[in-house]
């Protein structure tokens, strides 16, 4: 009985072990150095995600940065001014820490601008003529509490789009959504992660919402537009805003779903 006793006891701590092993084995952390490709000078507070994992680091003063990866994984860097990078994880960059990655300021030809600011007379009747006015075509249901529904232009497509996305949701939802199912699942990983929140209340441009979910740029704000959000909010806001703006509509739409 005590020989028995002895051998399940091994067999558990073998099992425990294993099982440790195995974790750590997952569980693979990447170690690396962010430099400036012309001078080759570190570079603070660069971002990095790993759009497999969706997660993501910023580099410290010596622009180190370390982050959860695996092999195949693929790595973003993201930085005002400088060209985004992708780079494919390699075992060699795990096993093997402090690898370089060197991003390349971009050049911008500016361009003349003139400024016109509205000349305002002092009578309201005058001034609200001259007033500029959003020409997308705004449409309401009587009896409907929503404040209105925008189909982003004035063409009879437009309206077109509306009546579907009120009469018949689930397909309409399906259209925009049923293609997509595999990126979007990335979204309430998205919210969840704080580092990620923070990095995209500060952007504007929405690159790594349309690279984190590997959706076109035209085809973010044709979701946003069909979902019946307004073009002055698809331009004006923060990217997190716009997180939030499809998470809700995809919410909508698995919830049809069920």
């Amino acid at each position: 009985m005590r020989s028995k006793m002895i051998k399940r006891l091994n067999l558990l701590v073998m099992l425990f072990c294993c099982t440790w092993v195995f974790s750590q084995e997952q569980i693979q952390y990447l170690k690396g150095v962010v430099e400036n490709e012309s001078t080759g000078s570190p570079m603070e507070s660069v971002h990095v995600l790993n759009l497999n994992k969706v997660e993501g680091t910023t580099t410290d003063k010596k622009g180190e940065f370390e982050i959860m990866a695996q092999v195949n994984d693929t790595l973003y860097f993201s930085y005002l001014g400088y060209k985004s990078l992708k780079v494919a994880v390699t075992q060699d960059m795990i096993k093997f820490a402090n690898s370089k990655f060197q991003i390349t300021q971009l050049a911008y030809a500016l361009e003349e601008i003139i400024l016109r600011p509205y000349q305002l007379t002092g009578y309201l009747d005058i001034d609200v003529k001259n007033a500029p006015i959003n020409t997308a075509g705004r449409y309401r249901i009587p009896g409907l509490s929503s404040a209105g529904y925008e189909g982003g232009d004035r063409t009879p497509n437009a309206i077109s789009k509306t009546f579907a996305s009120l009469f018949n949701p689930a397909d309409f939802l399906h259209n925009l959504f049923g293609k997509k199912g595999i990126q979007l699942q990335k979204l309430k990983k998205m919210r969840e992660s704080d580092e990620l929140k923070n990095l995209l209340a500060s952007k504007f441009d929405r690159e790594i919402i349309t690279q984190l979910l590997n959706v076109p740029r035209i085809d973010l704000d044709e979701i946003l537009r069909n979902c019946n959000y307004s073009d002055a909010f698809i331009k004006e806001s923060n990217d997190l805003q716009i997180l939030e703006a499809i998470s809700g509509c995809y919410e909508e739409y698995r919830i049809l779903q069920l």
